[in-house]
């Protein structure tokens, strides 16, 4: 998916390995609905605050925070005028470095199909073949999931030297319907009380490990609870 957003969140949490990461999808039975992603990195702000004082780092040009505000911006403008989606909001805390994005989607198609354009805008690439696979597929009834491949290139280059850190950080994947849940594939997937969201969490080192931990296949009843 899609930070999964992607392009200036997942270039802040490269940064950093403790780092708190949530995709929520709210999917109505028509396709449509709301996605949000949040990172959330309080945890290592001092290490964010010390990289961003740097020029470079590996090589690296650090962009200063004035610029990430700016793209951002440019972020939120091109999404916002992608077809198929609307109320693209973006929250920005550079106290607590905590980032919160959301917007509502006519379908799981366009919600892909948007952020992929914005993010190959943004790029100023023609393409990113990190982007050429589809993270959600939908039939009405079954709900397949995964993270986007531009995410997990991001999670792979976090730096394993400090396995501790790796092992703190969580990336929390929820999704939520507007009828029951009658199954999930994967074995580690929660189920809430009224069987109308789903849950998988794990820790950034595991995901860094493996990365179709997070993989899930949702089945629907098809009747409304």
């Amino acid at each position: 998916m899609p930070k999964l957003i992607f392009i200036l969140f997942l270039t802040l949490f490269s940064v950093s390995s403790c780092i708190e990461i949530v995709d929520d999808l709210s999917l109505k039975s028509d396709g449509s609905g709301t996605f949000k992603y949040s990172i959330n990195l309080s945890s290592s702000k001092i290490k964010v605050n010390s990289i961003l004082a740097l020029d470079s780092i590996d090589g690296k040009r650090v962009p200063s925070i004035e610029e990430i505000k700016q793209k951002i911006q440019q972020f939120v403008k091109t999404l916002d005028s992608q077809n198929g989606l609307s109320n693209v909001k973006v929250e920005e805390n550079y106290t607590d470095f905590i980032f919160k994005f959301q917007c509502d989607f006519t379908s799981v198609l366009t919600l892909q199909e948007g952020l992929k354009q914005s993010i190959v805008i943004l790029s100023k690439e023609k393409s990113l073949t990190q982007l050429e696979h589809n993270w959600l597929t939908w039939d009405g009834n079954k709900l397949v999931r995964s993270i986007p491949e531009i995410t997990g290139k991001k999670i792979n280059e976090l730096n394993d030297s400090d396995i501790e850190l790796l092992r703190k950080g969580t990336y929390t994947s929820i999704t939520r319907f507007d009828k029951a849940v009658e199954k999930c594939e994967n074995q580690a997937a929660q189920l809430s009380k009224s069987k109308m969201a789903v849950m998988v969490k794990t820790d950034t080192y595991r995901l860094k490990e493996n990365q179709d931990i997070l993989e899930n296949t949702i089945y629907l009843t098809t009747s409304k609870n």
